[in-house]
């Protein structure tokens, strides 16, 4: 059995080979092609940590990944990355395991990311003028890299609590190339920007209903497990397409769980899972004005999909 290291890993996947095996990844689903089980999630309090533990089966592709993914936020204070993890791959022939990857958690950013750019590929306006982000990890920095793969832009806006990661991200995108300007409050981002990333553990909504505007789009990665919430719930009720990544997670744990707990919303108004835009069941964007939301928890046949692909590249 192979064993693969971050290093190896980083250098073979690029956010194009990320962008393009999730839109294969989503349209599976949309097709029927994803078999994926529920989540383990695994509370921490102690240690303000959690971890993750995905998979699925994807008809097709021909490996199986286990993913374990760790977040534990107050280690940057510590001198340690907030997220880790690893992902165990087997033959989905023979089940016998062909790979470990070591990847760190950094498989699950570039995927997260690359989800996170197909929903803008499908829900955003054609043309963007600026991006916001709310938040300064390496979400942060995923989804912006992904995003340009599939939209030209090069202003940003951002706010995150903590000032000093702040303007250290600002300082990096500019250093990227990027027009980065630090934002005072999530409200300032919220008005400034086409396109907002939510990208942050917050378990207190940071952005309300009344911010938004027509022709925006919101792609929310931030609620990943239970009691997260970055977006007020009548956020999905202002919005004119509500899409998820997966019905039954986001129900349980996502941004939807919040909106349909206020009553809000029922099953019948989101609007679609992200596969099945993908794969032309149900449509994307359809005028200039509508207010788009893209539920993000991140779901298990993104693992197996973006493992499959590193694994072939590395060894290719």
């Amino acid at each position: 059995m192979r064993t693969i290291d971050e290093a190896a890993l980083r250098t073979a996947v690029t956010a194009a080979h990320a962008v393009d095996t999730m839109r294969d990844a989503f349209r599976a689903d949309g097709e029927g092609r994803a078999h994926v089980p529920a989540v383990i999630n695994l509370e921490i309090p102690g240690a303000r940590g959690e971890f993750h533990v995905k998979t699925a089966f994807i008809e097709g592709v021909p490996y199986v990944a286990v993913k374990i993914a760790s977040g534990f936020y107050d280690n940057p204070s510590k001198g340690l990355p907030s997220g880790s993890g690893l992902m165990a791959v087997f033959d989905a022939d023979t089940g016998m395991p062909a790979a470990l990857l070591f990847d760190n958690g950094f498989l699950t950013d570039i995927r997260t990311g690359a989800a996170g750019a197909i929903a803008a590929d499908v829900l955003a306006p054609p043309t963007i003028g600026v991006v916001g982000v709310l938040g300064s990890g390496l979400q942060a920095r995923h989804q912006v890299q992904c995003l340009r793969v599939v939209r030209a832009f090069s202003r940003l806006v951002a706010w995150s609590p903590d000032e000093a990661h702040l303007r250290a991200y600002c300082d990096e995108m500019r250093q990227a190339g990027y027009d980065a300007a630090v934002a005072a409050s999530p409200e300032a981002v919220c008005r400034a920007t086409d396109v907002l990333i939510t990208a942050t553990p917050s378990r207190a909504p940071l952005v309300r209903a009344e911010w938004l505007r027509p022709g925006q789009h919101v792609t929310a990665v931030g609620s990943d497990s239970p009691g997260k919430q970055e977006l007020a719930a009548d956020c999905l009720d202002r919005a004119d397409l509500v899409v998820v990544d997966r019905f039954a997670q986001c129900a349980a744990f996502g941004e939807l769980r919040h909106a349909l707990d206020a009553g809000l919303l029922t099953r019948h108004d989101v609007h679609a899972e992200l596969g099945q835009i993908l794969a032309g069941r149900k449509p994307g964007r359809t005028h200039a004005d509508q207010i788009t939301i893209a539920d993000l928890t991140g779901v298990g046949f993104q693992d197996t999909a973006i493992a499959s692909k590193a694994l072939q590249l590395v060894v290719s």
